[in-house]
């Protein structure tokens, strides 16, 4: 199991953030979805935790058969679906994802919020994240994905008319009011042998470009959010989520026969070396070569 820890700054509130963060997954996974692909949600509902008090829990179903490079393809199930399952105890939250065909696939990420810059070193209150898994990401100066580039989404271009932030420019980090830090502790774990390794360096590299597309998003689309309140931001929330889960049951794979009669994709593939894999007939490659989409599987940058 690789675990690493991500400090991503942005200048906004830890309470102004309640609001944004819920607007961009809600805008996002819209936008993400769309021919019976992308993020359905399950259940969306209150839950009181013994440690951590009331919260709301969140289960999702994400599609993502047709971003599968074909090495996947070739012992992939047809139709599968990622499910994450996310308890938001701002500001504090946790986020599973497991795989529907994957049962040694899972990734468990935790978040804390916090009125800073990223430094505090034990923001979990247990053990201190070794330094050299600490990494922080920068909105402003480090690269994403090309396709996933947008103009009004670059924080060196943005001005908010609300709010009068913006640009950020060179070293805000240092001196910018408000500043707020995301940490989040992410551990991945992939106990296929012969695939392991590459597979969580890869999974933690999608997991950097993903954090940067989405926090880049809920700073710029400030204008679009800032002055709702919690109420209202859960009724856009709300209609956003029926018309995503429409988008994603347009595809009648996704809707198809009643749950007793569906397949367990979970029992469909069940191996543990790249020997397996081969007298299947699947021919295994090189993931460097042959690398996984960037596609947005985290409908929850947070």
């Amino acid at each position: 199991m690789l675990m690493k820890e991500y400090r991503i700054c942005m200048p906004l509130t830890v309470d102004e953030y309640r609001i944004g963060q819920l607007y961009m997954i809600s805008k996002h996974s819209c936008e993400q979805s769309g021919g019976g692909e992308g993020v359905e949600v399950m259940r969306n509902e209150a839950h009181m935790h013994p440690q951590h008090g009331q919260g709301q829990l969140t289960e999702k179903r994400i599609y993502l058969s047709s971003k599968l490079p074909a090495w996947a393809r070739a012992f992939a199930p047809r139709f599968f679906y990622v499910t994450e399952k996310a308890w938001n105890f701002y500001p504090y939250t946790i986020t599973e994802y497991s795989v529907s065909f994957l049962p040694k696939f899972s990734i468990r990420i935790e978040t804390r919020f916090e009125n800073n810059n990223g430094d505090n070193d034990n923001v979990f209150g247990d053990t201190p994240t070794p330094p050299e898994n600490v990494s922080f990401l920068d909105i402003l100066s480090d690269p994403i994905p090309e396709r996933h580039y947008k103009e009004s989404e670059d924080p060196s271009r943005w001005m908010s008319s609300k709010t009068g932030r913006g640009p950020l420019e060179k070293g805000w980090r240092d001196d910018h009011k408000p500043i707020m830090c995301s940490y989040k502790r992410v551990q991945c774990s992939f106990e296929v042998y012969g695939f392991q390794t590459k597979t969580e360096d890869f999974i933690h590299k999608s997991i950097q470009d993903i954090l940067l597309v989405g926090h880049r998003q809920a700073v710029t689309w400030i204008d679009e959010w800032h002055g709702l309140s919690l109420d209202e931001v859960r009724e856009y929330e709300q209609t956003m989520q029926e018309k995503t889960n429409s988008k994603v049951k347009s595809n009648p794979c996704n809707t198809g026969p009643p749950a007793a009669s569906r397949p367990v994709f979970s029992r469909s593939i069940s191996v543990t070396d790249e020997r397996s894999l081969k007298k299947m007939g699947v021919m295994t490659v090189d993931m460097s070569e042959s690398p996984l989409p960037h596609s947005r599987l985290h409908s929850t940058p947070e």
